[in-house]
């Protein structure tokens, strides 16, 4: 075995984020991603750019193969069941319903092959009194209460992230996985569901078992006074972050480094409670001190005291740090359309099954006629 999913087939049906990003995970421990697209125009995200791709598409799909189905004929359903009879796992994030009302949903195909995996993605569940509403990325941060601890709720602003669904991915991707596992005890496929609604939610599980213990609705400044996490910005209007956490040498550390010591004594700031109930008096006095020299300074000495803190780095910064570099997560691929392209690689690495970006996201229905070939048909027309 090469690589830890190989011989594993995964029918994609799915586009946007969340099914897209569960088969680019999938497909990078080997499984054979097979992306099942319309003949019109595929996934919607390839029309984010030119030349049948997009930074967007290619960041969820390499890895695949896309085939062109058109589900909305017989003959293409007709395929599309033939080769999820030969499939391990099926992903789908269509509307609730949609897979049902063509055929392909979990009791017919299972029918035909119990052994299979059947994965949906949907924005609430399928079923209760959401189960018809669309879904999207912040929408599953807002009502999964993401959103409340990311944001000042005083003055909200949506994140510049999908957060959500890509969330929702990997947990599509960890569902199917368990069920892999499973299979191989009992011999039999399942079905199994996530929705960014219940994955969002899930996310929050600290938040969660603190306010089911005391009571108080979190937001997002209170986790950052629970963990004594600081921001500050130094004079060069670099910013920088502190995480005190639980040893006390790292708060003896801070207060070393910024040049009160006396502060360790302090009845104000004695213990990690009443350091808590002082956490703005103690960021305006850290602040103070931290702005009259570059950040670079500050982060020098805090690293020399051994107190966590990092750079609040924007992305060319991080992608530029010596140890970003040094574990080589900038991969570079050839594109038949759009030549070399950058993407970022896995986070996950294994001594004897590595994980591997073998191919960019593919043209609209590149693998068609390979893949219906392998069936029988010739070339695609059974799609048509």
């Amino acid at each position: 075995m090469t690589h830890a999913l190989e011989g594993v087939t995964v029918l994609e049906f799915a586009s946007y984020v969340s099914g897209p990003y569960a088969g680019m995970l999938l497909g990078d421990l080997g499984a054979d991603i097979i992306k099942i697209e319309d003949p019109k125009s595929g996934d919607p995200f390839r029309g984010w750019g030119a030349a049948d791709y997009s930074a967007t598409f290619g960041s969820v799909n390499r890895n695949k193969k896309s085939v062109i189905l058109d589900l909305k004929s017989p003959e293409g359903v007709a395929t599309a069941r033939a080769l999820a009879e030969k499939a391990d796992v099926i992903i789908e994030n269509y509307r609730t319903g949609t897979m049902d009302r063509l055929g392909l949903g979990w009791d017919e195909l299972s029918k035909k092959n119990p052994r299979l995996i059947y994965c949906s993605i949907t924005g609430f569940g399928t079923t209760g009194p959401y189960a018809q509403r669309p879904g999207y990325d912040t929408v599953g941060q807002a009502m999964g209460a993401l959103l409340s601890v990311l944001t000042d709720l005083d003055d909200p602003k949506p994140m510049g992230v999908s957060l959500s669904d890509h969330l929702t991915g990997i947990m599509a991707a960890y569902g199917v996985l368990g069920a892999l596992m499973a299979r191989e005890r009992t011999g039999r496929g399942q079905r199994i569901e996530t929705s960014l609604l219940a994955a969002t939610l899930a996310f929050l599980g600290e938040n969660a078992a603190r306010y089911f213990e005391e009571g108080n609705i979190p937001r997002r400044k209170t986790r950052t006074q629970t963990a004594q996490v600081y921001a500050f910005v130094g004079a060069d209007k670099k910013a920088f972050v502190v995480h005190l956490s639980s040893p006390p040498k790292f708060w003896e550390g801070l207060c070393r480094v910024a040049g009160h010591p006396e502060w360790i004594e302090d009845a104000r700031f004695k213990t990690k409670a009443d350091r808590r109930k002082a956490y703005d008096t103690l960021h305006a006095g850290f602040q103070s001190v931290f702005s009259t020299k570059p950040r670079d300074h500050w982060l020098d000495a805090l690293l020399a005291a051994d107190v966590p803190s990092a750079p609040i780095y924007t992305l060319d910064e991080a992608l530029n740090d010596p140890q970003v570099r040094h574990l080589g997560m900038v991969k570079e691929l050839d594109h038949p359309k759009v030549g070399k392209i950058k993407l970022l690689g896995g986070a996950v690495s294994f001594s004897d099954t590595p994980s591997e970006i073998t191919s960019p996201a593919p043209t609209h229905g590149q693998h068609t006629e390979e893949v219906l070939a392998s069936l029988g048909l010739k070339g695609g027309k059974a799609a048509e």
